[in-house]
C-alpha cells in the first residue's frame, strides 16, 4: 500500500513539471499616474485559424484561457473615453471583423467562461488592427496610451487615461 502511495506522489509530482499550454503571465505599468495589473493567460496559434476560427466572430470571448483575464486599475480611469472606476475587472470581449466590443466585467474572480452580462461594468468599441508582427502567443502590453492585445496578426488597442 505505500508503495502504491509513493507511486501515485510521484506521478502527480511528474504532471506538475510539465508546462502548461496557457501559461499564466503578467502585463503591468502606468497609465498617466494610474497603476494597471493585467493577469492573463497566454495560449499559443499553433498553426490554427485564430480570428473568426478559434475565437468565432459575434461571440464573447474570454480574452486569454483559463480562468477569466483581469485588469486592475488603482485609480478611476476613463477607457475610450468611458468612466471606469478604480478596481479589478474581468476582462472579456465580443470581436468582429470591423469593430470589437471591449467588456470591463465587475465579477472578476470566475472561470473564464462564466461569464453574465448583468455584471457588466463598462463596454466600449474599438477598432482592431493588423500587427506588424506574428505573435505566437496572445500577450497584453501596458502602454502611454492605454492597453494593446496582441496575438496572431492582429491588435486590439483600448485607449484608456486617468480619470477626471
Amino acid at each position: 500500500m505505500l508503495f502504491v502511495c509513493m507511486l501515485m506522489s510521484f506521478s502527480v509530482m511528474a504532471q506538475d513539471t510539465k508546462p502548461k499550454a496557457s501559461p499564466a503571465a503578467k502585463a503591468e505599468g502606468k497609465i498617466g499616474d494610474v497603476n494597471v495589473t493585467v493577469n492573463y493567460s497566454s495560449p499559443s496559434v499553433k498553426d490554427r485559424n485564430i480570428w473568426g476560427g478559434l475565437v468565432p466572430y459575434g461571440q464573447v470571448w474570454r480574452s486569454g484561457a483559463n480562468e477569466a483575464t483581469t485588469v486592475t486599475f488603482d485609480k478611476d480611469v476613463m477607457v475610450e473615453g468611458q468612466k471606469l472606476a478604480a478596481g479589478t475587472y474581468s476582462f472579456y470581449t465580443l470581436p468582429s471583423e470591423e469593430e470589437w466590443t471591449v467588456i470591463f466585467n465587475k465579477k472578476a474572480k470566475q472561470w473564464g467562461t462564466q461569464y453574465d452580462e448583468k455584471e457588466d461594468a463598462l463596454r466600449v468599441k474599438v477598432t482592431p488592427r493588423k500587427s506588424g508582427q506574428m505573435n505566437e502567443r496572445l500577450k497584453y502590453d501596458v502602454t502611454k496610451e492605454g492597453l494593446l492585445l496582441s496575438w496572431e496578426n492582429l491588435e486590439v488597442p483600448v485607449k484608456i487615461t486617468a480619470g477626471k
